[in-house]
């Protein structure tokens, strides 16, 4: 599916929760509806309209500078996306660990704006501050690391994971 941009579906600063129900449990995602307020409007908006359902989590990363597992593609290629790009929100300072464990961030096809892309962090990272931080892992962190730990599929350290995940839908709960 593609849209030409997402319908503004949360309330502004209201306390948001992503549950991502996987084939390997349940991981919640306190999303940063104040600093990241469009970034977290697409990946509501997008959940709303099951564009996430049974898609698989298409890469993971394995090294000390960048340890995550990428979702948020429906085609499970790397290059798929809503038809739309959202402007960067909440950017990290540069530096050391500056994406810490816990963090989801927006992937970016082009510079300064994120489609539907998102990597959970399982291991403190170093990255360039260009990822929008769109939330924090509140529980499945460990269900992240239990992934990671299978390493990548080909035995390299940036791929597929060899221990496949699919989410197999995405639930928005607002306070």
């Amino acid at each position: 599916p593609s849209f030409d941009q997402p319908t503004q579906v949360l309330q502004k600063d209201a306390p948001t929760t992503a549950t991502l129900v996987t084939d390997r449990g349940d991981i919640t995602i306190d999303l940063e509806t104040t600093r990241a307020p469009k970034n977290s409007n697409s990946i509501a908006f997008l959940a709303g309209e099951g564009y996430f359902d049974n898609t698989v989590c298409h890469r993971l990363t394995t090294t000390d500078s960048l340890s995550v597992l990428q979702c948020g593609d429906p085609l499970g290629t790397g290059v798929g996306g809503p038809g739309y790009t959202v402007k960067d929100e909440n950017l990290p300072k540069a530096g050391d660990d500056n994406y810490p464990a816990g963090t989801v961030a927006m992937a970016e096809p082009g510079g300064g704006e994120a489609g539907s892309q998102f990597f959970l962090v399982y291991r403190d990272s170093t990255l360039p501050p260009d990822y929008t931080i769109v939330g924090q892992i509140g529980e499945g962190l460990d269900i992240v690391r239990e992934i990671a730990q299978g390493g990548e599929a080909d035995g390299g350290d940036d791929g597929e994971p060899a221990e496949p995940v699919t989410i197999e839908t995405v639930t928005i709960e607002q306070n």
